[in-house]
This record gives C-alpha cells, sequence and structure tokens, in this order.
C-alpha cells in the first residue's frame, strides 16, 4: 500500500514538475515573437516600440512569473504580408516558424493584412498562442471572437476599421458645417480594411448630406493616381478621401499638387503622416489633412502619456516616428503582456488570455479596456477610451493635432493656394 501510495506522489510530483516547467520560456526568458512586414515603415516602427518597451521592463527587473523574475526577449520574422503579389499562406509559413522554433509566450503585432490575420486564426488557436495584433483592421476577427471561443486568442490593440469610420465621418461633418463642403471622391487601397472602411464612409457620409462621387480602387503596389485625381477636378469634388497604407500612396500627393486638384485631402496616406513627409514633399503638403490611428504615435500637448512614449522613442532611437499606425499600440501590448503574465502567475496561454480579457488601464493611447471581440474601445476622451486623431500639416511644416475636440490644437483650415484656386 505504502508503495502504491509512494508511486502516486511520485508520479504526481514530477507531473507537477514538468507542468512548472512549461510555464516557464526557453532560456528562463519570456519570449516575445514579432512575425510582421518588417520592411514596411508600420512594421519597422512597430518593432522597435516594442524593443523599447521590453528594454524598459527589463532595466526593471523584467516579468514576475511563479516567484521568479524573468527578462523578456524579442525574436522576429518577416512574414512579408504586405508586400505585393505575397499569398497569405505563404505569409503564415513564416509565422508557424517562429511559433515552432522561437516557442514565445505571445506575438505581438502581427499580420498586416485582414486576410492573413483571418486565416492565421485557426493556427494561433491550435498552438493556443495569444496575438495581441497592432496593425491589421478589419472587426471581422472581433466576431470571430465573439462567435467562437476557440478564437480567444486574438486581440486587437490598434484602430480598427470601423473606429476609423467615427474619426473620418467626426472630421467630415466638421467640413460640412464650416465649409460647406457636401461633394467628395473616395480612393482607397484594394485591401480587406480600406474596403470596408471606404463602405461605411459612403453610407454615413451620403445620410451627412454628402454626395458620393465614386470610389476608385487601386491594388497595392499601383503608382499612378492622375486618372482619378482628374475624375475629381472634372467633377468639382471638394474633398478628396484616400485610405492608403503603401509606400507608393506618396505618388498620389504629388499628382495631387502638380495637378493643382483643388480639393481638400483628408483621410489616411502613410508616407503622409510622420515629420520627414514635409522634407519628402517638398514642403507642398500644407492644409492637407492625415490621420493617426493611435494617439502616441502623434505627441500631443493636451494628454501627457502621448508626449512621453514619443520622447522616450526619440531618444532611444535618434528618429522620431513616421508611422501613424502600428508603433503606440505595440508598446502598449507588451505592457498589457506583462501585467496579464503576472496577474495569472504563470506562462500559461489560457490564464493569460483571461488577464488580458479583463484589462483597464490607463495607457500611451488614452484608457484602455477589451469589447466581448477583444477589440480595445476607441472613442474621443483619452480619460475614457483610447484615442486616434486627425491633424493638419500647416503652411509653416507643422502637424496640429484638429480633431477629436478632447486633444485639438487648432482648427481646420483651407491651404492658401486651394483657396485661390476656388
Amino acid at each position: 500500500m505504502k508503495r502504491i501510495v509512494y508511486f502516486t506522489f511520485f508520479i504526481f510530483f514530477t507531473l507537477s514538475l514538468f507542468q512548472l516547467k512549461t510555464t516557464f520560456a526557453a532560456d528562463g526568458q519570456v519570449v516575445i515573437g514579432v512575425p510582421t512586414s518588417l520592411t514596411f515603415l508600420e512594421g519597422k516602427e512597430s518593432i522597435k516600440a516594442v524593443e523599447l518597451a521590453v528594454e524598459e521592463i527589463n532595466a526593471k527587473g523584467g516579468v514576475k512569473v511563479g516567484g521568479k523574475n524573468l527578462p523578456m526577449k524579442v525574436e522576429s520574422i518577416d512574414i512579408r504580408d504586405a508586400a505585393p503579389g505575397v499569398p497569405v499562406p505563404e505569409a503564415l509559413l513564416g509565422m508557424e516558424k517562429l511559433i515552432l522554433e522561437k516557442k514565445p509566450t505571445a506575438l505581438v503585432v502581427g499580420p498586416f493584412r485582414s486576410e492573413a490575420l483571418m486565416a492565421g486564426m485557426d493556427m494561433l488557436t491550435k498552438y493556443k498562442i495569444p496575438l495581441l495584433g497592432t496593425i491589421a483592421m478589419s472587426p471581422a476577427s472581433e466576431a470571430k471572437v465573439e462567435q467562437d471561443p476557440k478564437y480567444k486568442y486574438v486581440f486587437r490593440t490598434c484602430l480598427n476599421s470601423k473606429y476609423l469610420v467615427g474619426y473620418i465621418t467626426g472630421v467630415m461633418k466638421f467640413l460640412h458645417q464650416e465649409f460647406q463642403y457636401k461633394k467628395v471622391l473616395i480612393m482607397i487601397q484594394d485591401v480587406a480594411w480600406a474596403r470596408a472602411t471606404a463602405d461605411a464612409v459612403s453610407k454615413i457620409a451620403a445620410k451627412m448630406g454628402w454626395e458620393v462621387l465614386g470610389l476608385e480602387t487601386f491594388p497595392v503596389g499601383a503608382g499612378d493616381f492622375a486618372p482619378a485625381l482628374m475624375k475629381a477636378k472634372t467633377l468639382n469634388a471638394e474633398v478628396i478621401l484616400p485610405i492608403f497604407d503603401m509606400p507608393q500612396s506618396g505618388t498620389l500627393v504629388k499628382q495631387w499638387r502638380s495637378m493643382q486638384v483643388p480639393a481638400l485631402l483628408a483621410g489616411f496616406i502613410s508616407p503622409l503622416t510622420g515629420p520627414g513627409a514635409w522634407k519628402t514633399f517638398n514642403g507642398k503638403i500644407g492644409g492637407v489633412l492625415n490621420c493617426v490611428f493611435e494617439l502616441g504615435d502623434l505627441p500631443s500637448a493636451k494628454y501627457t502619456p502621448a508626449k512621453t512614449f514619443y520622447e522616450a522613442y526619440k531618444a532611444k532611437f535618434g528618429v522620431e516616428i513616421e508611422a501613424g499606425h502600428g508603433p503606440a499600440p505595440s508598446y502598449v501590448s507588451v505592457y498589457l503582456l506583462k501585467e496579464a503574465i503576472e496577474r495569472a502567475g504563470s506562462l500559461d496561454p489560457d490564464a493569460i488570455v483571461a488577464a488580458l480579457a479583463k484589462a483597464e488601464v490607463d495607457t500611451t493611447m488614452g484608457h484602455l479596456k477589451f469589447s466581448p471581440g477583444h477589440q480595445v474601445i476607441y472613442g474621443n476622451d483619452p480619460s475614457k477610451e483610447a484615442l486616434g486623431c486627425f491633424f493638419q500639416w500647416t503652411e509653416d511644416g507643422k502637424r496640429v493635432i484638429v480633431y477629436p475636440e478632447s486633444v485639438a490644437e487648432a482648427k481646420i483650415q483651407l491651404p492658401t493656394w486651394m483657396k485661390k484656386n476656388k
């Protein structure tokens, strides 16, 4: 009888040790995997933001797990899903390679394209790997999380296309009221999040009294926008609403100015977001309105945590953030993961997921909490929700936040050259 008891105890003790061992990352580190398009601006700067957060956390002792303080370590791979012609299955092979070889506790940033995120959700379920996505924007992933608990490993800390619609239509409402504008031509990149955004904006704009003159779509990698700009000029568009995250979309801005199209550019063009755009476009972008998807990717004079992160990034890397999407939520995600692990008391993925779902904290982007679909809730007040914002390029090369009102530093102005052409 004693032998049976001793043997049972031995088996239980051995299994307990095995289970405890599996809660710690290889080599006594908490591995953060970053599978994304690393050669694109948002990917380059998002991984830097992750590295900044990891460095800060490690400098303060790392992550406390089961009575031990463990350092964090970043492992990355370029899955190239944002590049023209790269099929989704190929991108997902890269993500799986990172999971199998580096054995991360969680993934941060993740795919650029919503198509890749959606296709990769089953992989994350298979390996039980939490993902805090900071780039892909389609709300379709949230619907899957709500409908089926097996997809609980997927979280999004960045803006989604639904909230982007809210910021865009908020600015359009102001333009309609202030300048009596009512004609808009929408120009988008032909990807899931941009299509979803354009569809929703079109419907809401029509209800607000706008005439949508058309929807012009461009494949990833397109570099000539002149025909669509000529259409905007011919139809007397008052606003051109662009939605692009590809590098080539900068050509749209150059052609808009060289063709003297007297319609205000107000939307999102990735290369137009950062401080370096003024020099890149030879100072010919005064008056353009551009969206920054998450506060912190742009410093705010009215919300100190956003400015603190922005300046910390600049101090570490010697350059300012150029991307309008990705870095701030990537930075925040690492801290969210640390806190979730410490609340869970282990690296068990299900325990981490449960802790993440209950997170509620003030961050670089504003007050953060998740919806039932694991989407961070965005709004217009940083004391209550996370924030995106619109800024306007002034004619002397400054970026000034103009929307929402809670963080606005000035009102929207029409550029001098456009007034002359009206």
